[in-house]
């Protein structure tokens, strides 16, 4: 055991160093409202230099993982950027009078909106109390006479001259309700029908004759009947028309004047005046049509359908520019929508049924997007680099869409559009979409790439504990500064890193959450270290169902694992299991047998096509370090096999390779391991261990185990050197190495590791190219050879 101690690292090296006063001073300063970033350095700049750049094809996409913070910290800093910006127009659409399937739009200023639809209504309210009444004036009631009259005397004249002829041929004439008769005379008395059948057959064709005369006659002389009444007609509606437009002037040049500067409400206003002049006949004229009246047809609707405009988004003056967050980036929800509406069996639409989408909402802003979820809709994402290089707004069918039977569409007027999109994804997203789509550079030229993990300095460190703060009060919670260290502690955790916290900070305001419930549990108005510390372990006692279970396994000797003696071609791995949102280590067997043959390293997981390629990476390497290690002066031939025991599952990763060449040696030579010990790095061909993930995740797992079965103080893990600056244990492991129950042990190279588990010396190479006999290294090179010469024939025995 003495051989080990150089390698054993000090319980204080096993954990990040925090100064509590500093922390404490820290919470007793004043809450700073102007942090929004907590490092990312590199992301911030990037996102200065894109939101102020202003030329086309400056947009962002922010690289970095889910609950990183990346959403909160863009939004802060957008609402500092879009604060001082000024607030861009308001958009309506307008109906086309020319042409209404096509809209036209018109720019606000800010806050005119909804000024411009009520001026709109109080013009409705003024155009219902001018008309009709204003057909009751007097003037216009003289002129109707007038036409009326000049109609009569045309159609008396000629029934005057029909009624003088009737009169020298015996007959009188009859007008009822605009039909004409005639009646036969006798003896100066017009004839009923009783009478006129009491006549003889001979006067009665006489009559018959000289009616029917007449009645040609009547016809000759009002032949021109329908041209006097199309005449009065148009005499009419030209009155009408004249009457109308008089009355509409002043209530036009009101909204005009009121107008005069906006040039595209002025041209709404003239496109507006025929159509006005055609409702108010229609409607609200005194001859209009009485069945339409009687049906009681809200003339009112009528004309808010035709004259309203439809606002698309209302702004405030002051507000700065809008920032939207799309959640699902539907095409209705990015470009908008036509709503239809049913009829009697028809389905239609209009310009007041058009709704807005994120693009309209964000025009004169930012518009933020999660890019996986764009991608999921390919016409959206076609549409938006289309809506980017043209800078307009364009509202059409996406291709694929079923189309409405009996639906009139619309095709609204582009709008024009000045949009900062932000797209926020993953690094792995981000070179996909550079690496299959040739437009994606042009369009988004700014990356704002968010890190992991952020080293920790004096201002992260201030910027850490203000969040903090400024969580606790918006939530109105207390918290103390040994609360505030522990969510430190948890944060290094993650990041699995003693200089350097996780970006996810999320997860500690998540943390800080979870401990209230504890905090209020135990009746304290404050949340101290010992609710933190509460709130961990109830989390891994809600999700640690599976580790526990390979535990029992272990422990009731369903997985084999010894934790105490010594074996020959055995020992302890270490893996680490992620199952949805659960993490943990557990302790794996490694096993190894060599003989006589010429196979070589034989990787069982591999050949079972249980191992994946960085595992079989791993296995593969033996070989060479083998070779270059002790077979310089003769041909490295021998028979091995390399298995996980009871590993039912695929394996990946080359964190396996420190053990595995240890389990390969101490079969080659037949010096017993050390199973109290496991062994977790990764070799290259020269014998350096290299670094592993997962490392406090194994350390952790095995130390379970040796506390479930009692520490014997001899247990512990051998872990590379490299990885000394990833362990943030947990408290009981820290406390029992420095209790001297546990150990850590941290190799640079394979000797260091094989020096630990045999208790013999490795053995240094000498000068003459040989390795001392008794050394580990020594034995393996000497049995090799023997392997080699049995193999090759040459073994004098």
């Amino acid at each position: 055991m003495e051989l080990n101690k150089a390698f054993r690292l000090s319980h204080d090296l096993l954990g990040p160093t925090l100064n509590s006063e500093t922390i404490k001073k820290l919470m007793e300063s004043e809450v700073d409202t102007n942090i929004n970033f907590i490092g990312q350095e590199r992301a911030q700049h990037a996102l200065e230099f894109g939101l102020d750049m202003n030329m086309t094809g400056y947009n962002l996409f922010v690289m970095g993982e889910p609950a990183t913070g990346r959403h909160t910290l863009i939004d802060n800093h957008l609402k500092q950027v879009a604060k001082i910006k000024s607030t861009p127009h308001e958009w309506c659409y307008v109906n086309n009078f020319d042409d209404t399937r096509t809209p036209n739009y018109i720019r606000l200023a800010a806050g005119e909106g909804k000024q411009f639809i009520a001026k709109i209504e109080s013009f409705i309210d003024d155009l219902l109390d001018t008309f009709p009444s204003v057909f009751d004036n007097p003037s216009f009631q003289r002129k109707k006479r007038v036409i009326e009259r000049e109609f009569n005397d045309k159609y008396e004249k000629a029934l005057e001259q029909v009624e003088s002829k009737a009169l020298e041929n015996g007959l009188v004439l009859f007008e009822e309700t605009g039909v004409v008769s005639f009646a036969p005379v006798v003896q100066g008395k017009p004839l009923t029908d009783a009478e006129f059948s009491q006549l003889k057959e001979e006067q009665r064709q006489q009559f018959y004759v000289r009616i029917s005369d007449l009645e040609v006659f009547l016809n000759e002389k009002l032949l021109e009947l329908p041209q006097w009444k199309r005449e009065a007609s148009e005499k009419q509606r030209k009155l009408s028309k004249e009457t109308i437009e008089n009355a509409l002037r002043p209530l036009l040049k009101d909204l005009e004047h009121t107008y005069a500067a906006d040039i595209g409400v002025i041209r709404y206003f003239k496109e507006m005046h025929d159509t006005l002049v055609e409702l108010v006949q229609e409607w609200l004229a005194d001859e209009a049509d009485e069945e339409k009246n009687k049906e009681d047809v809200d003339v009112r609707q009528v004309l808010e359908d035709q004259l309203i405009p439809n606002v698309l988004n209302v702004r405030t003056s002051g507000d700065g520019a809008p920032i939207v967050y799309e959640p699902n980036p539907s095409f209705q929800n990015i470009f908008g929508r036509i709503e239809y509406s049913s009829v009697q069996g028809s389905v239609y639409t209009s310009y007041r049924m058009i709704r807005a989408g994120a693009l309209h909402k964000a025009n004169g802003g930012y518009l933020l997007i999660e890019a996986d979820k764009l991608m999921q809709q390919p016409a959206v994402w076609e549409s938006l680099k289309l809506a980017l290089k043209s800078q307009e707004i364009k509202m059409e069918t996406p291709t694929g869409e079923a189309n409405i039977v009996n639906a009139s569409s619309l095709t609204p007027q582009a709008i024009p559009m000045d949009i900062k999109v932000i797209l926020m994804g993953s690094r792995e997203l981000y070179y996909l979409m550079q690496e299959y789509d040739n437009e994606f550079n042009e369009l988004f030229r700014v990356l704002a790439d968010f890190e992991h993990f952020i080293p920790l300095n004096d201002k992260v460190q201030f910027g850490f504990v203000q969040k903090i703060k400024q969580y606790a009060s918006e939530h109105h919670l207390e918290i103390s500064a040994d609360a505030v260290e522990e969510l430190f502690k948890f944060s290094f955790r993650q990041a699995s890193h003693q200089h350097k916290l996780s970006a996810r900070f999320a997860d500690v305001l998540e943390l800080l959450s979870e401990s209230q419930f504890y905090a209020k549990r135990d009746g304290d108005t404050e949340i101290h270290q010992n609710h933190v510390i509460k709130s961990l372990e109830g989390k891994q006692y809600r999700t640690g169902q599976i580790s526990e279970s390979f535990l029992e396994d272990i422990q009731e000797g369903q997985i084999l694992i010894d934790t105490c003696g010594y074996q020959v071609g055995k020992l302890n791995g270490l893996t680490v299991l992620e199952i949805g949102d659960t993490v943990f280590g557990t302790p794996a067997r490694i096993s190894a047998t060599v003989y006589a043959g010429s196979n070589g390293v034989v990787d069982i997981e591999r050949e079972v096509e249980l191992g994946k390629a960085i595992h079989s990476k791993g296995v593969m390497l033996l070989s060479g370090y083998l070779g270059s290690k002790y077979a310089q002066d003769f041909s490295l031939c021998f028979s091995a096999n390399i298995a996980l025991e009871q590993s039912y599952g695929h394996i990946d990763g080359d964190s396996a390779s420190l053990g595995e060449v240890c389990a390969l040696i101490s079969a080659i030579t037949h010096i017993p391991l050390n199973q109290s010990i496991a062994i977790t790095g990764s070799i290259n061909q020269h014998g350096q261990v290299q670094s592993i993930g997962g490392v406090n995740e194994k350390i952790e797992g095995f130390f379970k185990l040796c506390l479930a079965r009692k520490l014997t103080g001899e247990q512990g893990v051998i872990i590379p050197k490299t990885n000394c600056i990833n362990l943030v244990l947990s408290t009981e492991v820290i406390n029992a190495v420095e209790a001297g129950q546990f150990h850590i042990y941290a190799v640079d190279e394979v000797d260091d590791a094989l020096t630990i588990l045999t208790d013999k010396q490795a053995g240094v190479l000498s000068s003459r190219g040989r390795y001392p006999r008794d050394s580990v290294n020594g034995i393996a090179a000497q049995r090799l050879q023997r392997i080699a010469d049995i193999v090759n024939g040459e073994d004098g025995e």
